[in-house]
């Protein structure tokens, strides 16, 4: 019997199957091996369903907050009241690609001042961003198509319109997760147990472990890699004059000439170079 991961509590996982989401632990071999079930793991069960016997193999894992095989990662951001940081939304976007996640920047309170300026920042990144108008439903149709057939979560700091976001897509959605942590005996922004629910046609991780926006916590990218988690740089890999350019202060570095001719934004492209430096001061010891 096969399923995935909806949450693990107190060492005891629950697993949807196709007979029903069963009450179940984990083999100690796990424990041995240096691993740890979370939610979204695909798992094999034992023949009477009480035992978790194999991690399916992963696409993903994030350790905080833990979820394996995430496809979607929805970054909202609001135009205004909080103003969003590029360089945050830049963070997270990288930690989604580095992650071989999809990232999608949703914008929200476009009734209270322009989204132009991000709009902008992200026209050339290949990165999708969509509006949100919750008067109208524009947007949350394109959202819906996302999530269909998907394991998402969505993240954004508080005040950007999250909870408004998700009773718009599934009002049973927020209901659900309300109830689940009144059940647990903790405040909905305190809890930290990763739960996954059907909705939409795919599937929602309920995250609070990305309800601030936090990237190193997800993930700590290489300062080789880096270039790898800005898609619009990519046209560019193998035309710099140098081998191993940096895209910093080489000369003959084509992704530089893609920011002098207006194909990257600078916003994007300063994001880089502070991601860069912060990751070559990095020690290769710490987490």
């Amino acid at each position: 019997m096969t399923g995935y991961i909806t949450k693990g509590i107190g060492g005891f996982y629950y697993v949807r199957t196709a007979a029903g989401v069963v009450e179940c632990r984990a083999r100690g071999i796990f424990r041995k091996r240096g691993l740890t079930p979370v939610a979204g793991d695909n798992v094999r069960l034992s023949a009477d369903g009480a035992a978790i016997e194999e991690i399916l193999p992963r696409k993903n894992v994030f350790i905080r907050p833990p979820i394996a095989n995430l496809d979607v990662l929805f970054i909202v951001a609001s135009t205004t009241q909080p103003v969003p940081s590029t360089r945050i939304l830049d963070e997270l976007t990288a930690a989604a690609v580095y992650q071989d996640v999809q990232p999608v920047l949703l914008i929200t309170k476009s009734d209270l001042a322009a989204a132009d300026r991000l709009l902008a920042c992200y026209a050339k990144s290949t990165i999708p961003v969509i509006p949100l108008h919750y008067d109208t439903g524009e947007g949350l149709d394109a959202v819906r198509a996302r999530i269909r057939g998907s394991l998402c979560a969505f993240c954004g700091n508080s005040g950007v319109g999250k909870s408004t976001l998700l009773n718009a897509l599934d009002p049973a959605l927020r209901r659900e997760t309300g109830a689940i942590s009144q059940k647990l005996g903790r405040g909905r922004h305190t809890t930290r147990e990763v739960e996954i629910f059907e909705s939409c046609g795919g599937r929602i991780a309920d995250t609070p472990g990305f309800a601030s926006l936090e990237a190193q916590k997800l993930v700590r990218i290489p300062k080789e890699e880096l270039q790898h988690a800005f898609p619009e740089f990519a046209p560019y890999f193998g035309r710099c004059r140098f081998t191993g350019c940096s895209h910093r202060s080489e000369a003959g570095c084509a992704v530089r000439a893609a920011l002098d001719a207006g194909d990257i934004a600078p916003s994007r492209y300063e994001s880089y170079l502070a991601m860069y430096e912060e990751a070559s001061q990095r020690k290769e010891w710490e987490p």
